[in-house]
Order: structure tokens, then sequence, then C-alpha cells
């Protein structure tokens, strides 16, 4: 879920919203209001748009919104992982601005600076916030297939790059196979049981599995086998948007695929 295709948008939209996940943003994601949220220990607004939420212990759920007309606020999920006096940021928000503010959060508040980032698939949504890391030189881990996808639209990706699994800190990054989008990957935190699906796995108030041009949905249904092989500790699964929920998702993903 995410941006409208390409050839959905006028001329003037094509540029800043080309590449993203969803036609049709399912209701979960999309904010008719935004309510007043208090900041304290467990929960900030960084802006309008940004705000942060513990999710457990060591975790925290980032969520950056983006204006689409007619749909009006659609949300986006990433994460950011206490990793001793650093942090690792998953997927980097829509675009730098947003990208800015997390570093800044991670830095002033939660005193444990964006140390590595990782992006978990090519689209606007998770790699957007990427020109905000890149003064600061900090690595972003992603398949080389999204960074030749990211080169090739001329635009910056990961730059530590792999092709299976591989392990940043106290994550796991792996490749189960296309689904959502040829490059998408999970990201599995041990410590807390939480794996972060992305895209790759849709949020318990979908009906639909939103813009699947990019998707490969005959191999997906084996993706998601092989994701749930690799990680029967999952106790926390955080999708690309909406809320997250436990492994029923990966279910409920599947059967949206039937």
């Amino acid at each position: 879920m995410t941006l409208l295709p390409p050839r959905w948008l006028c001329a003037t939209a094509l540029l800043a919203l080309s590449t993203a996940c969803t036609r049709t943003p399912p209701a979960a994601a999309v904010e008719r209001s935004v309510p007043a949220k208090a900041q304290g220990p467990d929960a900030y607004v960084l802006a309008d748009d940004v705000s942060v939420r513990k999710l457990a212990p060591g975790v925290w759920l980032h969520v950056t919104v983006v204006t689409l007309e007619p749909f009006g606020r659609v949300s986006t999920n990433g994460l950011i992982i206490e990793d001793g006096e650093t942090s690792l940021l998953v997927d980097t928000g829509w675009d730098a601005r947003q990208g800015a503010l997390l570093l800044d959060w991670a830095r002033d508040t939660l005193r444990r600076p964006v140390r590595t980032a990782v992006v978990t698939h090519f689209h606007e949504d998770r790699l957007g916030g990427v020109p905000a890391l890149v003064p600061h030189g900090i690595p972003v881990h992603g398949l080389a297939e999204t960074a030749r996808i990211a080169t090739s639209q001329g635009r910056p990706g990961p730059t530590e790059t792999f092709a299976d699994t591989r392990t940043v800190g106290s994550l796991e990054l792996f490749f189960p196979g296309a689904g959502h989008a040829k490059d998408n990957i999970v990201v599995w935190h041990k410590d807390s049981g939480v794996l972060f699906g992305g895209c790759f796995v849709k949020d318990g108030a979908a009906t639909n599995l939103g813009n699947v041009e990019d998707a490969d949905v005959v191999a997906w249904p084996a993706s998601l086998s092989r994701t749930r092989q690799r990680f029967p500790e999952a106790r926390v699964v955080v999708p690309g948007h909406g809320q997250p929920g436990g492994p029923e998702l990966l279910s409920h993903t599947e059967a949206l695929l039937r």
C-alpha cells in the first residue's frame, strides 16, 4: 500500500509520487483525522506527519504520512531499533525531511544516534528519506536488486548490498522471495520477537493486496511460507501500513492472495 502507480497520476504528481506501494489505500492506512497525541516516554509526535511510539522494549515504531488525493493522509510504518549506544533505522519515511526528523529524534531524544539503516524494497515509502542519511555517511543496507532499481530511477538507494541474508547489529535481514515486489525483504529482531514484514505483509484490516504492478503473486505464497518457517518465534508482525499484529498477518496475506 502506498503511492499510486505512475500512469495513474497527473503530470505534476508524477515526479514526486511515482514509485510507492498502493493504488487504493486500505482504510487502516488512511487518517481521516489526526487526534492530539500526548508526548511522553512511549509516544512522540515529531511533526504533523511523523510520529514515534514504543512497540516493544528497545523497539520503536515510526509512522510517516503523505497526503494523496483523493484518499487524504496515507501512513506508512518503519522501525527504530536500539542497538547498544546507537540505533538502527528500518525504512526511512516518504522524503528527506521526514528522514531527517527521525535521525534528529534518535540522536536528541532517544540518545542513540542512527548508525546504519535498512530499506526493505525500492518504493518511495521505503527509501524516500535516504537523502537525509547521505550527508551523515550512514550506510544503507538492502538487496542488490533494490540498489539497481533505485540507481536506474536516479535515486539514492542501498550502499551496502546482499543477495539473500545479512546480519546488521541485532537484526537479521532476509529475502524470502518475491511478493509485493521482487526485492522485498523482511527484518527480524530476535530479542523482542518483532518481525518487520513491510509491504510484503498486509495489515489485518486490508481487504485487498493493494498495488500489484511490481508484485509476483504466483511466488508470493511460497515466500510467505519461507518467512513463517524461518521465524516461527515471531510474536509481533509489523506490516508496511496499518496496525501491527501477530503471525496471523502472514495467514491474512495468504488469504488475500487466494
